[in-house]
C-alpha cells in the first residue's frame, strides 16, 4: 500500500519557507527608478539619431578603396573619362576642324587641323584625338578617317568610322 514519506514533505516545505522568506516582498525603488532612466534615456538616444539621418548627419560612407554598394554593377567607368589632356590629344572629333591635306617629305600624307582653341595641329595616322584614333588620310578625296570606340551593345562593330572631309572655299565661307 501506499506509504507517505514525511522526510520529503517535510524538506519541500522547508526549501519553500526559505524562497520565500530571501525573496523581497517589494521591489527595490531605487532599481525601479533606474529602470525607467536608462528607458528613457534609450528613447532620447533613438529620438536624436532619428533626427541626426533626417537633417543629413548621421550616415556617412567612407568606401575605403573599396566599390560603392549603392552603385549599379552595370554602370561600369569607360576608359577616358575624367579630365581631359592638354591639346588635340583632349579635342574629340566633333571639335576639330580639317583644314588641309599636306605631302610628307617621306611621301606620305600630314592632316592640318584647327582646334577648338583656334590653334592648328598637325596629325599623321595613327595619332590619337580625345576617344578617337586617325586611321587613314586620303588626299585624292580630301578626307580623313577616323576610328571611335564604341560600348553599344546593339552594334556588331565595337566601332564607328567617321570620316571628315575639306570643304571647299565656298561652303566654307557660308558657315
Amino acid at each position: 500500500m501506499r506509504r507517505n514519506k514525511p522526510g520529503l514533505l517535510w524538506a519541500t516545505v522547508a526549501l519553500t519557507l526559505l524562497a520565500a522568506a530571501t525573496a523581497p516582498a517589494f521591489p527595490n525603488v531605487q532599481e525601479k527608478a533606474d529602470t525607467q532612466a536608462e528607458s528613457r534615456n534609450s528613447v532620447e538616444a533613438i529620438l536624436e539619431q532619428q533626427e541626426q539621418l533626417l537633417r543629413g548627419q548621421r550616415f556617412t560612407y567612407d568606401p575605403g578603396h573599396r566599390r560603392d554598394p549603392f552603385l549599379s554593377l552595370y554602370d561600369v567607368v569607360r576608359e577616358g573619362e575624367g579630365p581631359r589632356p592638354p591639346g588635340v590629344e583632349g579635342m574629340s572629333v566633333d571639335e576639330i576642324d580639317l583644314t588641309g591635306i599636306v605631302a610628307d617629305s617621306a611621301g606620305g600624307s600630314v592632316a592640318y587641323f584647327t582646334g577648338s582653341d583656334n590653334k592648328g595641329y598637325f596629325l599623321r595616322v595613327g595619332q590619337r584625338v580625345y576617344k578617337a584614333t586617325m586611321i587613314a588620310i586620303d588626299p585624292a578625296a580630301g578626307s580623313v578617317t577616323f576610328r571611335q570606340q564604341v560600348d553599344d551593345p546593339r552594334q556588331i562593330k565595337p566601332y564607328r568610322d567617321v570620316v571628315r572631309k575639306l570643304l571647299p572655299l565656298d561652303e566654307e565661307n557660308r558657315r
